[in-house]
C-alpha cells in the first residue's frame, strides 16, 4: 500500500468529528448506518455531516448505498485492513526479531465513543 494513501486515511480518522463518525460506522458492520441516524446521534448540521462523510469517503474508508430514499454509509473494512496492515507489517522492521515473538494485542478493546 502506498504511503500516501496510509497517510490519507490516518488524517482523515486524526479529526475527532470523523473518528466518531467511523466508529458508528464500523460498529454496524456490513450493514452500514443511515446518515440519518448518524445525524441524529451526533446532533451535528447535516452539511457539516456531509462535509465529513465525504472526507472519509474521498480517503476510501465508507462508501455509501442508497436504498430507496435511505443513503446509508458502510465501512470499508478491505481500506481499514490496508492501513492497519501497513503499519503492523513495519513492527521491528529494523531490528532483528528472530528471538522475539511480535507484540500481540489482547483481546478487543471497547470503543470509547
Amino acid at each position: 500500500m502506498e504511503i500516501e494513501i496510509v497517510a490519507k486515511a490516518l488524517k482523515e480518522l486524526g479529526h475527532p468529528t470523523r473518528l466518531t463518525i467511523y466508529n458508528k460506522v464500523v460498529r454496524t458492520g456490513y450493514q452500514g448506518i443511515a446518515v440519518g441516524e448518524l445525524q441524529e446521534s451526533l446532533a451535528i448540521p447535516g452539511s457539516t455531516l456531509s462535509h465529513h462523510i465525504s472526507s472519509l469517503a474521498s480517503a476510501g474508508l465508507i462508501s455509501q448505498r442508497r436504498e430507496g430514499r435511505t443513503l446509508f454509509c458502510v465501512a470499508a473494512f478491505e481500506q481499514l485492513e490496508s492501513v492497519i496492515g501497513f503499519l503492523q507489517d513495519e513492527c521491528c522492521a529494523n531490528e532483528d526479531c528472530n528471538d522475539a515473538p511480535l507484540p500481540k494485542t489482547k483481546g478487543k478493546r471497547k470503543a470509547t465513543a
